[in-house]
């Protein structure tokens, strides 16, 4: 089984067999770690909604922690960071990470785990967070604004296209009015994503069931993985070939 926790906004903390991935936490409650588990502690940008320093207050709990921050982050005196740049690959740990370039500021992350431990079920699984990668559509700017935003995006997430991805963390954010759903409906019906989890939507949880009861997202409903409040948790119960929901 792997568990996910929805800790708030775009954070989230994935528990897989052998090992933890944080993603973009800035508040909230974070659970206690197995002491055997390596952590993996990922921030997109340093936007105040997608980091927070106290993060490296996990060093305390004794677990193995990596720190994989976007370049745009500054620290110092850490020697468990990594910085990322957009359109990498590198590998920390046992994870392969590829960064896709934000169309606001830092990165969008693609991690693969791969278990050192051969036979588990969950021997390889595949994740992406967006960050602020967003087709970030505002009635209020120019055509021309809108129509960049538009190709940035669909530039990137054409690049996943190839990829099998178990789990995606995309925005769904209802500032963007009617315009909304456009990013995470271009992610869907663009790439092999098995289950898709809507973020970045400042507590109103109701957008979802926008998107579930517009007829647009028909051909991925079954995709979506609905959150109702923060400190929620999920199983996901992975095979060879599929990803199963278990409250």
């Amino acid at each position: 089984m792997t568990k996910v926790t929805y800790i708030s906004h775009s954070g989230f903390l994935i528990e897989l067999e052998e090992a933890y991935l944080l993603f973009d936490y800035y508040q909230g409650t974070i659970p206690e770690f197995d002491p055997k588990k390596e952590v993996y502690v990922f921030a997109s940008h340093g936007h105040h909604d997608h980091f927070n320093y106290k993060v490296f207050n996990l060093l305390k709990r004794g677990n193995k922690i990596h720190f994989i921050l976007s370049d745009d982050i500054e620290v110092e005196g850490f020697r468990e960071v990594t910085l990322v740049e957009p359109n990498i690959e590198l590998t920390v740990g046992d994870c392969q990470i590829i960064t896709l370039k934000s169309t606001d500021l830092g990165v969008a992350f693609l991690v693969t785990y791969i278990s050192p431990s051969p036979g588990l079920d969950s021997k390889e699984f595949k994740v992406y967070h967006a960050g602020d990668l967003n087709w970030w559509h505002w009635n209020g700017e120019s055509e021309e604004y809108n129509k960049n935003m538009k190709e940035n995006y669909q530039g990137e997430i054409d690049k996943l296209k190839v990829e099998e991805i178990d789990l995606a963390f995309v925005p769904l954010d209802p500032r963007l009015e009617d315009a909304y759903l456009l990013g995470l409906d271009y992610f869907a019906k663009q790439t092999h994503t098995k289950h898709i989890v809507p973020m970045h939507f400042w507590g109103n949880h109701e957008i979802i069931d926008s998107l579930m009861k517009d007829k647009v997202s028909e051909s991925y409903k079954d995709k979506i993985i609905s959150i109702r409040e923060v400190g929620e948790d999920f199983c996901l119960k992975i095979d060879s070939k599929n990803l199963r929901k278990h409250h």
